[in-house]
Order: C-alpha cells, then structure tokens, then sequence
C-alpha cells in the first residue's frame, strides 16, 4: 500500500502544473469504466461534468440524495441532464437505507439540530460507502482554498476512508478559475450561487454567507463542524 501511495503521489506532482482537463486526460483512460464523478450539482461538480463530457461522455456520475435537498438543487440536475443528453444509467441517484420518517422514529426528530455528524453519516457517508464499491476511483470537486481541511489536496492521492483512488481536478483552481469556466462555456448551474450560497448542502443545515466569509460559514451553522465527512479521513 505504500508503494501505491507514492506511486500515486508521483504522479499527482507530475501534474501539478497542468489544469484540470490535462488531470482528467490522464485520469480516464487509465480507469475507463471503472471510474464515476461525484456530483452535488454546485459550481465545481457542474464544471466537471462538463469537462468530462467533452472527453469522455460515458462517464457516469452518482449524486447523494438526502431527501433534504433543495428545489434548485435538483432543478439543476434536470438542466444538466437535458443540457448533456445523459442516460438514465449514467445518473446514479443515491439514498439513505432510512427515509426520513425511519429516521424521525429511530433517532427522533430533526436529527441535524441534535447530532448532525450522525445525521450526515446516515444520509451522506454510508450512502457514499455503498456507491463507491463499485469503482476504482472517484472524482470530486475538491479545490484546496475551499477549507483548511482541504489545503493539501492532491490531484490524484489514495481515499484510505473508502478504499479507491480519489481525482481532484480542480484541486489547484480557485473560485474566482470556476466562474470564468462556467461563462465561457455557458455551463448550467445552481441559482442559489446567485443568492448567497457558494457551499450547498442540505436545506436544514445550509445558509447563506455574507460577503468576505469563508465560502463553507453557511454549512452547519452554530456548530464547529465543517464537513459532512465525505472527505475527512
């Protein structure tokens, strides 16, 4: 395994001064077929699609439906559906093994308020446990200024939570390189970046930011916690 890991390493700093589309180049042929993207449908993952599209539209991406989304958020998903002519196969809609209301009765009401790292690990972590087992490597739209947390991202680095390869095209890219890549290529996105919401989760545990805050202060607000936890090892 560590060998795998430098290996992997080595070939992230090879590519360290190259943009996202050269990461991909190199990325999918290697796990042709083997590979999905993960996509919450924000800023980053709609930029991913459509990179990807552009080099490999067979690509399918999975999405974690929390049953708490917001009615942009899966407005937006429609549009990319429609705007990238995906097949029902290549749009993986993942859920919790509990609906809300098994929640509700299990762990009593508005679990979010209470415990919400619990809360995420019955709606985000497990789901995403079950989807990845499928795959080689996964790709996200982690960029390194998004949080401390995520400062020493790599390119391509070993996911030893879930056992895969885990890509990070944008890693290296800012918010500001995100935007201009969704106006020149005119690429569907969510209107709550629009309102206030760099960062969107769940409805229950979003907000908006005000200016100059960290992009994540809207997530879990009045609490410490910053991430749901599918990219903290």
């Amino acid at each position: 395994m560590a060998d795998r890991k430098a290996d992997l390493k080595g070939w992230s700093d090879s590519l360290e001064s190259q943009q996202p589309q050269d990461v991909l180049a190199a990325v999918l042929p290697r796990y042709a077929g083997r590979l999905v993207l993960a996509c919450s449908f924000g800023a980053e993952d709609v930029v991913l699609v459509d990179m990807i599209h552009r080099l490999d539209p067979s690509v399918p991406l999975f999405y974690l439906d929390t049953d708490f989304l917001f009615a942009e958020t899966y407005a937006t998903r429609d549009r990319i559906i429609e705007r990238y002519h995906l097949k029902p196969t290549q749009v993986i809609q993942v859920t919790s093994l509990l609906t809300p209301e098994r929640q509700a009765a299990q762990y009593g009401d508005a679990l979010w308020t209470k415990e919400p790292d619990r809360c995420c690990q019955l709606r985000k972590v497990e789901p995403l446990t079950r989807v990845l087992q499928g795959y080689d490597a996964w790709i996200t739209g982690i960029r390194r200024d998004q949080a401390p947390s995520r400062a020493g991202a790599g390119f391509i680095e070993w996911d030893g939570k879930f056992g895969l390869v885990k890509v990070n095209p944008l890693a290296r890219w800012t918010w500001a390189d995100v935007w201009t890549y969704i106006k020149v290529y005119e690429v569907p996105y969510n209107p709550l970046h629009d309102r206030n919401y760099p960062s969107i989760g769940c409805t229950h545990c979003t907000a908006p930011v005000a200016d100059g805050d960290d992009p994540r202060a809207g997530r879990w607000k009045n609490f410490t916690k910053t991430e749901c936890g599918l990219h903290k090892a």
